[in-house]
């Protein structure tokens, strides 16, 4: 099939990969009402045209977290890409180093982060979920330092696991060992299953010296999400940052108050996130939040977003809103299961041409002068 964008990529990601794994990527929680908002949430923006107002070729370049990069976007934390394809992370990471753009490594993930220096290099970022070993904590910590990693994302909102109904009907984090349903679904995709088998059954890489938490991914999985930290609070932020000396960035806020409390607590950076969608249900969309927080904190704490982008308008009106830069999740993961790293190439460079023809389009030589005109060139759609 023509890839076009990234809706193409996702078709090309559910025809390649069985389906739990499929569904672990695109579901959401409960009735999925956020990860359907998330998307709208963009319809109720419009963007300013400005004609005659400039032939150059658009600057895309812009800083966040604290350097400059090629696009306002990056490629944000993704759990278990190495399910979608052999060495994903790997893959993800090479091609985010490729564009010049930083790549965040999940700590639900095959690769580990020592894994990812040595074979793929570039802009490393970790993302920690605080688990209730304090020790196992401390290891992960050390290994992203070892790494040379400067900037750690503590994830805030999975302290409680939501129910995610795709997934307990696939048994995805409840079975320890592939069912006949999940076998038979495996076997229809002799694709993915080549290439998984070619790279050896995945397991976490991370916890190669705790088998308590199983030996596969699958067992791992479960292991994992049972032993994440119900009781973590502010406290735990206070000592995070004191433990870690370099960029900490909290991801996970959905409000002012909460923005604001990051920020006293030492955040460098947050992320407005809900997830995409995959916690707690009902919530507002991202973009819906965001001008709201860029007001209350907004020049005292840089503010990231991610949550249903797709396309280039998408990012434009974030930026014009007041973030700083753009995380992508299953835009990138469908991108990766369907083409690997010359997928994830392809769909940087989608919403590369996207983000460049829209600017052009608004009259906008730069990322940096759509920062400068802020909401003077976004309205409010019609209702």
């Amino acid at each position: 099939m023509t890839i076009v964008n990234i809706d193409d990529m996702r078709d090309a990601a559910k025809r390649r990969l069985p389906k739990i794994f499929f569904d672990y990527i695109d579901g959401g929680s409960f009735s999925e009402s956020t990860l359907r908002a998330n998307r709208r949430g963009f319809d109720a923006w419009t963007i300013e045209q400005r004609v005659l107002a400039s032939g150059r070729v658009p600057d895309l370049s812009t800083s966040y977290f604290g350097g400059r990069h090629a696009l306002p976007f990056m490629l944000g934390p993704v759990g278990f890409l190495g399910l979608y394809r052999g060495g994903g992370e790997v893959l993800a990471a090479r091609a985010a180093a490729a564009a010049a753009i930083p790549f965040c490594l999940s700590t639900f993930s095959i690769a580990s982060i020592e894994t990812l220096a040595r074979a793929a290099g570039g802009d490393l970022h970790f993302q920690l979920y605080m688990l209730d070993d304090k020790a196992l904590n401390e290891e992960l910590l050390a290994a992203a330092t070892a790494a040379r990693v400067a900037t750690l994302y503590l994830t805030v909102d999975c302290t409680v696991t939501a129910i995610r109904e795709r997934d307990v009907r696939n048994a995805f984090r409840s079975a320890r060992r592939p069912t006949p349903a999940m076998l038979a679904s495996m076997l229809s995709r002799p694709g993915w299953l080549f290439d998984l088998l070619r790279h050896g059954m995945p397991a976490v890489e991370a916890l190669k010296a705790h088998p308590e938490f199983g030996q596969g991914a699958l067992e791992q999985a479960v292991n994992l999400s049972r032993r994440m930290d119900r009781t973590v609070s502010w406290a735990e932020v206070d000592w995070l940052r004191g433990r870690w000396p370099g960029r900490l960035v909290i991801k996970g806020v959905l409000s002012r108050e909460d923005a604001a409390r990051a920020r006293d607590a030492g955040a460098d950076a947050i992320v407005i996130s809900n997830h995409g969608g995959r916690q707690l249900d009902g919530v507002a969309s991202t973009i819906s939040v965001l001008p709201e927080v860029v007001e209350h904190v907004g020049g005292t704490v840089e503010v990231l977003i991610d949550g249903g982008f797709r396309r280039g308008a998408d990012i434009v009106k974030a930026l014009a809103l007041g973030a700083s830069g753009v995380l992508l999740g299953r835009a990138y993961a469908f991108a990766l299961a369907a083409g690997g790293e010359a997928g994830v190439a392809r769909a940087i460079d989608i919403l590369r041409t996207e983000l460049a023809i829209t600017l052009a389009l608004m009259g906008l030589d730069s990322i940096d002068v759509l920062k400068a005109a802020g909401t003077s060139v976004v309205r409010r759609a019609p209702r």
